[in-house]
């Protein structure tokens, strides 16, 4: 069954109760408003093209200067404040149920420089300034028809009103609404970033627990041990007590050093960091306790983000093969298409794998959305189980990944 979601533009959302009442001879409360608004478009269309031409063209003369573009960079900001009052001119007079845009986020975004770059290819401050120059020949006009129509044709002015009042909503609609597109991808990457943050503070506490139940804990009884045998070798007690209390140190020693070595590969492997995606994919089907075939054709090495989750997907995925799966044999498919890189995971087992199994199939599906990803399982009941992982492709920037080298968080 599919579900077929329709996103709507501005026009389609509007709603019973928003719609205006049809034009008529007698002027009711809504004619007055769109009467008050065409009157009031001179005086506001002059302020904004004041304001325009004042800031905007004096920002952008001065850009041959140091102070012309944080003149510009504010310009914008201010001409946000002017889009902004239009939009509730507009919702009070007009009718026009138009959102806010989002803000833009300066706060802790890279310095000055980065900010002002920001400003500086704002749309919405843009869209504005555009919408303020061509406001001014149209307040002209509108102030003169309907002006000149309360004397001289009063008896159609509302027809006149609501015509020249759509025009009005159109340019609201057209310059100062948010793009939907736009909109929408911001909040799924404000959601997408907040994944990304919940998922390096649960591997930074797994780390830690890891760190303190079982490696720590074990380093802890070993110098416990040879310090009771260091004891006894001073009080001349060197027999068999104390040779078996060094032994079982030695075999505390060699458990610590697995741990170690075991928690070392889980933040990130050095077969990935060496030789690449597909030794490491085959030292992980190495571990599986099914066969493994894994087939990687990639003919250069993706970016180290990219390739750490690509290869944390699969060791993730294969142990949910081993575990749960109960099958016979496995397959690892990793290739390249266009700008995207491609894992797919079979086998041949019990199937009934999804998001909501309790396997951790949904924090997977959350890694790969956070980094633009697409995550889709096709495991029918009695199987086989196929699950296509897609990752954006980055082409790797040797000297940028040689500094990431030691940050597990920006790979998970």
């Amino acid at each position: 069954m599919t579900e077929r979601i329709t996103l709507s533009g501005p026009s389609d959302r509007t709603s019973d109760a928003d719609r205006l009442p049809p034009a008529r001879f007698a002027f009711d409360p809504q004619t007055w408003k769109e009467i008050a608004h065409l009157l009031a478009n001179l005086p506001v269309a002059l302020f904004g093209f004041t304001y325009v031409m004042t800031v905007m063209l004096t920002g952008l003369g001065l850009t041959v200067t140091v102070i012309g573009f944080p003149l510009l960079a504010a310009g914008l900001l201010g001409a946000r404040q002017l889009g902004k009052m239009e939009r509730a001119r507009a919702r009070v007079l007009l009718g026009v149920r138009v959102d806010e845009p989002s803000p833009l986020p300066l706060r802790g975004r890279g310095g000055f420089f980065a900010q002002l770059w920001m400003s500086l290819k704002d749309p919405v401050g843009w869209r504005t300034v555009l919408y303020d120059l061509i406001r001014l020949p149209w307040g002209i006009a509108t102030f003169t028809i309907t002006l000149t129509s309360l004397f001289v044709a009063w008896p159609v002015l509302p027809f006149i009103a609501r015509g020249l009042t759509n025009a009005d909503r159109a340019m609201v609609r057209g310059l100062l609404s948010p793009s939907e597109d736009l909109e929408r991808r911001i909040a799924e990457l404000e959601s997408d970033r907040g994944v990304v943050v919940d998922t390096a503070a649960a591997d930074l506490r797994r780390i830690e627990r890891d760190l303190h139940d079982g490696a720590q804990a074990r380093l802890v009884n070993l110098a416990m041990g040879l310090g009771l045998a260091k004891e006894k070798l001073l009080e001349g007690q060197a027999d068999e007590t104390v040779a078996a209390m060094v032994d079982e140190a030695h075999g505390e020693v060699k458990l610590a050093l697995q741990e170690l070595r075991d928690l070392a590969r889980g933040i990130h492997p050095a077969v990935l960091t060496d030789r690449g995606l597909d030794a490491a994919l085959s030292s992980v089907a190495s571990r599986c306790t099914v066969p493994v075939k894994v087939t990687a054709d990639l003919e250069s090495r993706p970016a180290a983000a990219i390739e750490g989750i690509a290869y944390f997907t699969v060791s993730e995925l294969l142990q949910n093969v081993s575990k749960h799966s109960g099958a016979r044999s496995a397959s690892v498919d990793v290739w390249r298409t266009d700008q995207r890189l491609l894992i797919q995971v079979w086998d041949d087992g019990r199937g009934g794998a999804s998001l909501d199994g309790g396997t951790g199939m949904a924090g997977l599906a959350d890694r790969l959305g956070a980094v633009d990803g697409l995550f889709v399982i096709d495991s029918p009941p009695g199987g086989p189980t196929v699950i296509t992982a897609e990752l954006p492709w980055r082409d790797r920037d040797r000297d940028g990944d040689r500094s990431a080298r030691g940050e597990p968080a920006s790979w998970r």
